[in-house]
């Protein structure tokens, strides 16, 4: 069912400066670059900024690693099922792209993405 990490999102509250940050250090410019989300491919995997800090703070513990599935509402279940609790309820950011955030019974934060953009494996 996990297709493998496909995206980390870090919790920025200057969208503008840690666009600007990332692509320097990184050494690419943003392939997405909207006011409520900033996307970088990096080697093939998604960093993604997200100026919305209203649920995960930013700095230590404010990013979310997101992993692939074929389903994301059949993940969420799952997921729930076993004793997560749903953080972020599914919803569309774009191009088919659908993501959902649990917090598995430790209180960590688990991101699940379905991404047809992204090769199966």
């Amino acid at each position: 069912m996990i297709l493998g990490l496909r995206t980390v999102i870090y919790h920025v509250p200057d969208l503008e400066r840690a666009t600007a940050w990332y692509s320097s250090v990184f050494g690419v410019q943003p392939y997405f670059d909207e006011p409520f989300y900033v996307g970088f491919n990096v080697g093939g995997y998604e960093l993604g900024l997200d100026p919305d800090t209203t649920r995960v703070r930013p700095g230590a513990g404010g990013a979310v690693a997101y992993w692939g599935v074929p389903d994301v509402d059949a993940a969420v279940r799952q997921f729930t099922r076993a004793g997560a609790s749903l953080e972020a309820p599914v919803q569309n950011v774009g191009g088919d792209i659908r993501v959902a955030t649990i917090a598995d019974p430790f209180g960590n934060l688990v991101g699940l993405i379905e991404n047809p953009h992204f090769a199966a494996a």
